[in-house]
């Protein structure tokens, strides 16, 4: 009689390995519906959808969003194509952050300070990895040595020989020859001019 109940209780027992689910293709479809879904928290437009629709009112998406930090360990976290995604993914863990995100605003606030994080992430990283040069001490020029002046005979000196077809000007020759120059037109003064020969003549 004994033997008979110990077989009932083993066959009603639900935790025996043969019953256990196992994926077809080893886990592979839900590892990447996973790693889709947690890259697209990196859009806040999408986070202010799933807030807009209430998503965030159900216990078991609620729980299935603590499930996915998994994906911050390192095993994970090397196939994460979009790195904001985990950010928010922490963010989503505070109840007072998924109300917000149903508010437009709210929307269009992450959204702009995402865009201003992009802008500015590099140079500002830059700027802590790269090392400053060290500021150069200011010392004076070193001082030239004194050369002994030579003596004017010692000095070769030699004439560069001039072109022989330009012959060189003056500066005097490039103005214009008295009688011929062309005065100043000034309007007002040779108007009165003309009147005052025509008056004469």
């Amino acid at each position: 009689m004994s033997s008979a109940k110990e077989g009932d209780d083993t066959s009603s027992c639900p935790s025996s390995p043969k019953n256990m689910y196992k994926d077809p293709d080893d886990g592979r479809q839900r590892f990447l519906l996973e790693l889709e879904f947690v890259q697209c928290l990196a859009n806040p437009t999408y986070i202010h959808y799933l807030a807009q629709n209430r998503y965030f009112d159900d216990e078991a998406f609620i729980g299935y969003l603590k499930y996915l930090q998994y994906w911050q360990q390192p095993d994970y976290i090397k196939f994460i194509m979009y790195p904001h995604c985990l950010f928010f993914l922490e963010l989503l863990q505070n109840a007072n952050f998924r109300n917000a995100m149903a508010h437009p605003g709210n929307k269009e606030l992450a959204h702009r300070q995402q865009f201003f994080f992009w802008k500015n992430y590099r140079n500002n990283r830059l700027k802590h990895i790269l090392p400053r040069p060290l500021p150069e001490p200011v010392t004076e020029p070193p001082a030239r040595p004194s050369v002994p002046p030579m003596p004017a005979s010692t000095i070769p000196m030699t004439a560069a020989p001039a072109p022989a077809a330009a012959p060189v000007l003056s500066p005097m020759q490039f103005s214009m020859p008295p009688g011929s120059a062309v005065g100043k037109a000034d309007s007002r003064s040779g108007g009165v001019d003309r009147r005052k020969r025509k008056k004469d003549g």
